[in-house]
């Protein structure tokens, strides 16, 4: 549930504010709103260090400390990481443009420039030309000799100027470079000298990054302290903060602030129309796993909006079963998530862990009931009766023939959206009572039921129930819908008025129903993935040994799984949040809610 919050003031003597903000900090429950939002930053100079801290700690946690650690403190190590990041990232640049520039010498050969000066200084003085091949006898030189072929059939001469040279029409001056080859190579040396000294520098510096992370951590609560304490107002005497607190914990705040030796002023009330409180959700115990998703994605529902976590729960993993469709894949994420339940929780939290878990099982039921295990279905044996019987008898919704089982899995997919779409719309009525309101979405739900006799009849060509029943179906919802979408004034304006704003929610209930039919596609594309590996691996297995199809096989499977999960995201988080969430009414445009607390946390949610 979406906890209700109290608007509360608290003011105090000015020379207090500082003890103030510190008792405010360790009881932890206020929400500080800012009075003047563009002031309410901390100084520059801590901001800087702070960035400083968090990116050194970034660059090292991809570094393994070695060699002694260095006495320097967590700032100016931090200021060194960054600064042997930016040189490192320089001469790296550099040294990519000198294996260029030596690639494009490769004429030249390794010979030095002042080989060349010290035949100018003997009284030798040697002209290059770029001519046609042919052209090369047609030199007239006392000394011409051939340096090396170029693109185009054109050929490097180099011949002795005595004044003497006449070359062909066609020939063309060449320039010595710049710099030769050698020169290039030992700059290039020098560099990577450069870069491996920095990497042992490194190396010892990732030494003091716990120091680091402390001094991080201690920055990250100053610049978070001094941000609030100019979240305030100072007015002459005073010191006055406001904020939003929970409900059940804004009758407390005095008495807490009073015990602490705060003498303040505390003022409370409910959140004003047009008022926008922060998000704080209290997830139920079973419902728990599903909050690993929203921390993912960042969402909150608007505080006025209502709290659709327990419809996330239970919708989710079937959606999850039916885009992956393999129960040889729902059983890896099942046997990850228990095996590896210490390192996932670490990364991912409880609740992502125990939410993969559950999908996990779910995946795996569905592969069962589908008889599809890492692709192979009962139809992939040609030999062994007894194991097709076997996995045929379980797999309840498989057919031998896959025209049909795809036309189920659809009849399915479909009746799944419409429960899922009627749901949010129930949802919606229920929170809309009494208001007559709530009678336009329970003539939704009709019409969704209808839209679904509609589909079935397109797409099956046969009717679920008679068209007649149907279309009074479809009729009664839209009446309902159209009268009390607008439950105010006359026949005449609320009829107006519910047609303007139901004409694009009429379409948009076909189309959301259509969207389902992905959990149906996904699964079969994500089958036939599978089974294309297998396929493969069978051949190769064939012409070689397993053991050389074993590759291939781990491969294709290993490519699907991370497809399967991409296809979580874009199509079983996409029917929860878009197709049903309008439905619903939730826009999710709420904030966290973020107290003022020891630690910096994304909200406490239980």
């Amino acid at each position: 549930m979406i906890v209700p919050m109290r608007k509360i003031y608290v003011a105090a003597r000015q020379g207090e504010r500082n003890r103030l903000l510190t008792v405010l900090r360790g009881i932890g429950v206020v929400h500080v709103a800012a009075i003047e939002p563009e002031q309410a930053v901390a100084d520059e100079q801590t901001l800087a260090d702070l960035n400083a801290l968090r990116r050194a700690d970034q660059i090292l946690s991809a570094v393994n400390p070695a060699g002694a650690s260095p006495e320097v403190t967590p700032a100016d190590a931090a200021r060194e990481v960054l600064e042997i990041d930016r040189a490192a990232a320089e001469a790296r640049g550099r040294l990519a443009a000198l294996h260029h520039q030596a690639a494009q010498l490769e004429v030249w050969g390794d010979v030095r420039l002042e080989q060349f000066e010290a035949l100018r200084r003997a009284g030798l003085e040697l002209r290059f030309f770029s001519l046609p091949q042919e052209d090369v006898p047609a030199v007239s030189a006392e000394c011409v000799e051939t340096v090396a072929e170029l693109p185009g059939r054109r050929a490097l001469v180099a011949v002795i100027d005595r004044g003497e040279v006449e070359p062909p029409e066609l020939a063309e001056p060449v320039e010595l470079p710049a710099k030769d080859r050698p020169t290039l190579r030992a700059e290039a040396a020098e560099i990577d000298e450069k870069l491996k000294e920095n990497a042992e520098r490194l190396c010892r510096l990732a030494h003091l990054r716990p120091r680091m992370q402390g001094e991080r951590d201690r920055l990250a609560q100053k610049a978070e302290f001094t941000a609030t304490l100019n979240s305030g107002l100072d007015e002459g005497d005073l010191y006055a903060l406001q904020g939003w607190v929970p409900a059940e914990e804004a009758g407390r705040l005095a008495e807490r602030l009073e015990k602490a030796g705060i003498a303040a002023a505390v003022h409370e009330m409910p959140p004003a129309e047009g008022e926008e409180p922060p998000t704080l959700v209290r997830y139920s115990k079973w419902a728990k796993p599903i909050q690993g998703l929203f921390d993912m994605l960042g969402t909150k529902p608007g505080y006025r909006e209502v709290d659709l976590s327990g419809f996330f729960m239970v919708a989710l993993p079937i959606f999850a079963a039916m885009l992956i469709g393999d129960a040889g894949y729902g059983a890896i994420l099942l046997l990850a998530g228990l095996g590896l339940y210490g390192r996932l929780t670490a990364k991912m939290g409880k609740p992502g862990t125990h939410l993969l878990i559950v999908m996990g099982a779910a995946t795996l039921i569905w592969g069962v009931l589908t008889a599809n295990y890492f692709g192979i279905t009962p139809e992939s044996f040609t030999e062994g009766a007894a194991a097709r019987r076997t996995m045929a008898a379980l797999g309840v919704l498989w057919r031998p023939d896959p025209n049909a089982a795809r036309m189920l899995i659809i009849q399915i997919s479909f009746i799944f959206g419409t429960i899922h779409l009627t749901l949010a719309h129930l949802r919606q009525f229920l929170g809309l009572l009494p208001n007559q309101k709530a009678i336009s979405e329970l003539g939704w739900c009709l019409v969704l039921w209808a839209m679904l006799g509609v589909i079935w009849l397109l797409f099956f060509g046969r009717e679920p129930v008679p068209m007649s029943v149907v279309l009074v179906v479809l009729a009664t919802g839209a009446a309902m819908a159209v009268l009390f979408t607008h439950p105010q004034g006359g026949p005449l304006k609320r009829i107006g008025i519910g047609l303007a704003s139901s004409i694009l929610p009429l379409l948009g209930t076909f189309s959301d129903t259509m969207s389902y039919i992905r959990l149906m596609a996904v699964g079969l594309a994500s089958y036939y993935i599978a089974s294309a590996f297998n396929g493969l691996g069978a051949q190769l297995a064939d012409a070689a040994t397993w053991l050389a199809a074993a590759p291939v096989i781990l491969f294709g499977h290993a490519l699907n799984l991370g497809l399967a999960a991409i296809a979580i995201f874009a199509h079983g988080v996409r029917l929860n949040m878009l197709e049903f969430s309008n439905n619903a009414g939730v826009q999710w445009a709420g904030y966290a809610y973020q107290p003022f607390a020891e630690s910096t946390t994304t909200g406490k949610e239980s």
